[in-house]
C-alpha cells in the first residue's frame, strides 16, 4: 500500500519491539493495524475471533500462524501466557474491535489480566490516522480522497507491578491497570520528528 501510494507512515520507538516476551496492546482505528504490527514484530502472536478459526477460508492461515482464539475465559488467559512466556509477543487490541470514530472508547480488562496474572509489562502503541481509513462502520472499498499518513507510536513500557502490589486482588489490579492504560494508550502521539 506505501509502495503505490496508498498510504504513508512511520513507526516512533521501533527499537522497543526488538525484545521478545512482550504484551504489546494497542488502539485499534483501523482494519490494517495488525498488519502494521505484525510486520514490524518479530515472533508476533496475535487473539483472533474464534469463528474466523472455523471459517473455511480463514482457518488455514490462522492455524498455520498458531494464533490464540479467543473460544475460552480461563483458557484463553493461560493460552496468552503460555504464548508469552514461549517467548513470543503477543498483540492484543484491548477495545476488542476497531475504535469508533465518534462516542466512548471502552477497554475490555481482558489485557489488563494477562498482564497482572503473569506480572508482565506492557508495550503500549499508539496508532494514529491522519484521515480515517478502514475503519469501524465504514466499507473497506471507500478509500480517503488523500493519503493518509499512519504514526505508529511505541511508547514506554507499563509496569504491572506497582498495580499488583497495590491491590488487594487481581480483579482490582486489573481494573486499574485498564483505566491507566486507557488514559497512555489514547493519548495523541508526541509531535517529535521522525
Amino acid at each position: 500500500m506505501r509502495f503505490v501510494g496508498v498510504l504513508s507512515y512511520e513507526v516512533r520507538g521501533s527499537e522497543r519491539l526488538q525484545r521478545r516476551g512482550l504484551l504489546i496492546l494497542a488502539n485499534h482505528p483501523s482494519l490494517i493495524d495488525v498488519v502494521f504490527l505484525i510486520s514490524f514484530v518479530r515472533h508476533a502472536d496475535c487473539i483472533v475471533k474464534a469463528a474466523l478459526a472455523r471459517n473455511p477460508f480463514t482457518r488455514g492461515p490462522i492455524t498455520a500462524a498458531g494464533f490464540i482464539t479467543n473460544s475460552g475465559g480461563a483458557e484463553l488467559l493461560d493460552d496468552c501466557l503460555h504464548s508469552l512466556r514461549a517467548g513470543n509477543n503477543l498483540i492484543i487490541f484491548p477495545e476488542g474491535t476497531r475504535t469508533p470514530l465518534q462516542g466512548q472508547v471502552r477497554l475490555q480488562r481482558g489485557a489488563a489480566h494477562v498482564a497482572v496474572k503473569g506480572r508482565i509489562a506492557i508495550t503500549p502503541v499508539h496508532i494514529h490516522s491522519s484521515l480515517p481509513m478502514l475503519t469501524k462502520g465504514t466499507s473497506w472499498w471507500k478509500v480517503p480522497q488523500r493519503k493518509p499518513h499512519f504514526t505508529i507510536e511505541v511508547r514506554e513500557d507499563i509496569a504491572v507491578n506497582p498495580f499488583c502490589d497495590a491491590a488487594h486482588s487481581e480483579v482490582l489490579a486489573a481494573r486499574q491497570v485498564t483505566e491507566h492504560l486507557s488514559e497512555q494508550l489514547f493519548r495523541e502521539p508526541s509531535r517529535a520528528s521522525a
